[in-house]
């Protein structure tokens, strides 16, 4: 498997980084220098993570790179010194199974009674645990750009917002954040723009469900708590971006600033 990443010198095979630009759209628009830099960091990311398929899936090169590259994108502009891929250092495992999974869950409300129910996941990032995803929906994410849908994104966005110790909508964010005076003022800021739009998007949500009114374009899952808000606007932000603006154009600047778009790669 990977024959080509058995030396870390060698780089990922021309034929085989086209074939992926060709799958996914949003990668192939980026600048030229963006994705040269996206290519090393998928080399880099590979070398570092350790790939499972589940129900006889094979981790194949298609595989493997599709995943990495996806999963690059949100860190691509954050690699001052080489360090991007920090933002997912607390795990190695990444599971990939054929198609979306039930899993059991089970909790406790505040009278101490347990309920148990199954939950369709297409994908979940564990604290300080691998990632697990569904080949079905990282093959077609060219396809469902169009809904701001990204399955690969989604995951490794919390795994971004759990570098602040849980996953809660607010990742930790850079010294000076929108000229913030330390990370509590900073905090401060990102939930200023984040809570009001997260409450708008929720209420569209509710009266879509309840009253038949106008449904939301991007996945209304975003609506269950602000950290799934947070992730589910981030792939549409990524795959989508001019819808992404129409949609939630208080959340562009904040974005810019976090995920660095405004720093452009070198021509």
């Amino acid at each position: 498997m990977w024959a080509w990443l058995r030396r870390r010198s060698r780089a990922i095979p021309d034929a085989l980084w086209q074939r992926t630009l060709d799958r996914y759209p949003f990668l192939a628009k980026l600048t030229k220098a963006e994705r040269a830099h996206l290519r090393r960091l998928c080399g880099r990311f590979l070398a570092q993570k350790e790939f499972t398929g589940t129900e006889r899936l094979h981790i194949s090169d298609e595989i493997a790179l599709a995943i990495a590259a996806q999963a690059c994108l949100p860190v691509l502009h954050l690699d001052q010194h080489g360090k991007a891929l920090a933002w997912y250092s607390d795990f190695v495992g990444i599971v990939v199974h054929r198609r979306e999974v039930i899993a059991q869950r089970e909790t406790m409300d505040h009278a101490g009674v347990v309920h148990r129910y199954r939950e369709v996941l297409a994908g979940e990032a564990m604290h300080k645990g691998p990632v697990m995803l569904n080949w079905r929906d990282v093959a077609q994410a060219g396809a469902s750009a169009g809904h701001g849908y990204n399955v690969v994104i989604h995951e490794f966005v919390h795994k971004m917002d759990m570098q602040s110790g849980r996953a809660d909508g607010c990742p930790p964010l850079p010294p000076g954040f929108l000229g913030a005076r330390g990370p509590a003022a900073a905090r401060r800021l990102w939930l200023a723009t984040l809570q009001p739009a997260y409450d708008a998007f929720r209420e569209q949500v509710i009266l879509a469900e309840r009253f038949s009114g106008e449904p939301p374009w991007l996945n209304a899952y975003g609506a269950t708590s602000l950290a799934e808000f947070f992730a589910v606007t981030c792939e549409a932000y990524f795959v989508n971006r001019a819808r992404f603006e129409l949609e939630l154009p208080a959340l562009v600047p904040l974005y810019d600033e976090f995920f660095n778009r405004m720093g452009a790669l070198p021509p």
